[in-house]
Order: C-alpha cells, then structure tokens, then sequence
C-alpha cells in the first residue's frame, strides 16, 4: 500500500516546471481537491527551487501512507542530491509551510529527506492496492507538459486566484459596510437600553426611598401598638382584679345573704371580669413577646417533670368524660436545653386548645426524639380545621368559624408561636376537617 506512485529527479530548472505539473497531476488522481492540488504544487515548486540552488537537486518520490489520524495522507519526500547544511531546511519563503499540512526534515533508512504530505479528504474514491496499482499505471503512462504549457497553467491559477481574492475582497466590504450599520444600530440600541435602565434605576430608587418611608412608618405604628397593648393592659388589670374581688366578697357567705336572682347576677359579673383578665393577660403577654422583652433562660429542662406538671394541672379542665387527656412520658434520657417557664407555658396553651375544641375522642401529648431535635406533638380529635385556615389561625384575635362559638380571645396560638420562635424553634399544624388537629413544637436538643 506504501510502494510509490511516482518516482522522479530534479535536476535542472525545467524539473520545477514538471514537478510542479506532476505535483497536481498525482493529487488529483487520489482526489484532493482543486484548491488543494494547486496548494500542493505551489509548495513543491518553492521547495525544488529552494533544493536545486543549495544543494544541486533531489530525488522526489510521491507516495500514499497512513497517519496516526487513521485518515490517509498524500506525502512527498525529496531525497536531496548533497547533504542538507547542518542536516536542517528553512524554506526562503515563509508561506509554504501554510500550503501543505506537514513540512519537515525526517531520516528514512539513514537517508535525510524532506517531507511534506497533505490529507486525502474521507470523500474521496477508497485507495485500495487495487486503486493504487491503478493509478500508479496511469501516472507511469502519462508524459509531462513543456515549460511553457505548465507557466500558461500557472498563469491561469494565478488569474482564478486574483479573481477569487477580488471576490472575496468584495465580499469582505460588504460585510464590514453590514457590520458598520449593525453596530450603529446596536450602538443606538444601547443607548437607549442605557436610557431606559437609568429611568427605571430612578423609579427603583424612588420606590425604595417610599419603600423605606413606609416601612419606618409600620415600625412606628407596631411599637405603638405594643406600647399601648402594654399600657392599657397593665392598667386594666388593676381595676378587673378588684371588680372580681369584689364579686367574691359579695358571694361570700360571712356577707349578708342575697337572694338567688342577685347571685345570679353576681356570678355573671365575676364570670366576665374573669374573662376579662385573662384578655388583659394575654394582650401583656403578647405585648412583651412583640417588643423583645421576654428573654430565655435556656438550662436542661427535664421533659418527663415537665409532662407531669402538664398532667396534674390541666385534669381540672376535663370537659366531660367522652374527652381524655393522654400526656405519655417520653423515654429516658429526656432533655432538652430551653426555658422551662416559657415551653410548659406554649404546651399547656396547645393542650388547652386542645381540650377546649374537643368534644368527644383524645387530647395527647408526646414528645419524639430526632438525632438533634425534639419533636413535641399536641395532638386532639376535635373538629379540625380547613387548609386554607392553616396560617389565619396564628393571627391574632383569629378564631376559626365554626357552629358553636367556644370563648376565648384568638390570641394563645399567636403567642405561643411567638415564644417557640424565640426558644429558636418551629410550631407546625397539620388539621383537616373531621380529622382532628395536630400542633408540632420542633426544638433544637441543644437550645441553638
């Protein structure tokens, strides 16, 4: 496959002239293409000429191999006549080497050549042995044209390649022209996207600014709010604690009797001022919560005495017997860093909660360990509540609709929300209608 398809000297000037013809004659005939034979030739005439003035000629032989590639090359090697100075080749013009795809010096069989080749395109006809000997055939038969014929032939490239340049000089200019009225037309589109982006940067900055003024103006309006929960609060529970003890006086049997309408009357007035105070007492109680007065102290909180005090203190609030109070104690070691005070206080309000909305079924408490938290889960068989009630529930002063109203303020899920955020925590509710309800406490074991 690598037995050479032809062989011949350069001797003398006309050899260029004829290296050159068989140059293009040998690459078209294993398919190179038109712009590439005349690549081909034009390096093997500027690499003769350079060869028969400094070293008297070469043997040139063109030939077929394999590269690393896999793809087929067209390689030709010039065996010079006298020892190449130094062993080395620089050819005089430095644009050859750009015409074929390798040009160098090699040692073949302790024989210096230069070598040049340039790659068979894939579609080009398979050089099969068969092809080869073909070719090789062909080539042998063939005769060389005269001087003249072959710079005729040259003049003619040369005046397709002038042409091809001056198309491609043409070309050139009317792409630079469509470039130059692109980049106008981006130039002006850019100036007004700058335009436009410092008109809307404005308007952001004035609705920042607004923004700004808006939001300092809701902080003043909420610490008024918490000031005069505080405020009205504290003084309101003064004059309502006296109201019920006087109530109790009145009821009290060492006082005069009174008949039945008047205790009636008194009950109701001990009733409401009761309610009364717990309103006031948890309007302070989430006053304090919204102005950061309520600061943890976080120790170990031993969740099993904490249970136990829950059980014994809420057995009072049993509506009836169709309703049980479940507080199940969590497993030994059952610890948690946190304020003791402020979660018996969010537990008992959920559990309240729990018993208070729960009319037949089981109120339960139970506590579950995760490998850095604990997860305290309140959860009741009472009538549940929407998913879109979900969140409205921790609003304040919100309580859920429903057939029968059941007392209270709407402010205990918000507060103890509140305090759970502070015990650096998380209070979810998981509820559907018929299904009950489930609030989930999730404490970090370590406090942070």
């Amino acid at each position: 496959m690598n037995a050479p398809l032809l062989q011949m000297p350069l001797r003398v000037e006309r050899d260029i002239f004829v290296l050159r013809q068989r140059g293009r004659e040998v690459a078209a005939a294993v398919g190179l293409e038109h712009q590439d034979q005349v690549r081909l030739a034009t390096a093997l005439s500027e690499v003769a000429r350079d060869l028969l003035l400094g070293v008297g000629g070469a043997d040139v032989v063109f030939a077929v191999a394999g590269a690393a590639d896999g793809q087929r090359h067209l390689r030709v090697d010039l065996a010079p006549v006298r020892a190449l100075p130094d062993g080395r080749y620089e050819p005089q013009s430095g644009a050859v080497a750009r015409l074929v795809d390798t040009l160098g010096v090699v040692t073949v069989e302790e024989v210096t050549v230069v070598r040049m080749s340039r790659r068979v395109p894939a579609t080009a006809q398979a050089l099969t042995s068969e092809r080869l000997a073909q070719l090789r055939a062909q080539l042998g038969k063939s005769s060389p044209g005269t001087a003249e014929e072959e710079l005729a032939t040259q003049n003619s490239q040369l005046i397709a390649a002038l042409d091809e340049v001056r198309s491609q000089r043409d070309e050139l200019a009317r792409l630079n022209e469509e470039l130059e009225q692109t980049n106008r037309g981006v130039l002006a589109l850019y100036h007004q996207l700058t335009d436009e982006l410092e008109e809307t940067n404005r308007g952001v900055v004035a609705l920042y600014a607004e923004l700004d003024e808006k939001s300092a103006q809701l902080r003043a309006a909420s610490e008024s709010k918490t000031r005069f929960l505080a405020n009205v609060s504290h003084e309101l529970r003064a004059p309502v604690t006296a109201i019920i003890g006087l109530a109790r006086l009145l009821g009290d049997s060492a006082s005069d009797p009174l008949t039945s309408e008047q205790e009636q009357q008194v009950g109701l007035i001990r009733s409401s001022a009761s309610d009364l105070l717990a309103l006031v007492n948890e309007l302070l109680d989430l006053a304090k919560a919204e102005s950061g007065r309520i600061e943890p102290e976080l120790t170990e909180v031993d969740l099993r005495a904490v249970f136990g005090q829950l059980r014994g203190t809420l057995r009072a609030l049993h509506t009836g017997p169709e309703v049980e109070l479940v507080v199940e104690d969590p497993a030994p070691p059952a610890t948690v860093r946190s304020d003791e005070v402020l979660l018996a206080q969010v537990l008992r309000n959920l559990l309240h909660n729990g018993l208070k909305f729960t009319t037949r079924g089981e109120v339960r408490l139970r506590a579950e360990r995760g490998t850095d938290y604990w997860r305290l889960v309140v959860s009741d068989t009472g009538p549940g509540i929407p998913a879109e009630l979900h969140e409205r529930v921790f609003e304040e002063f919100y309580q859920v609709p429903g057939p029968t109203r059941v007392g209270g303020t709407g402010l205990g899920l918000p507060y103890a929300r509140r305090l759970v955020t502070l015990l650096g925590g998380d209070l979810e509710l998981a509820s559907a209608p018929g299904q009950g309800s489930t609030f989930t406490v999730s404490l970090p074991a370590d406090g942070t």
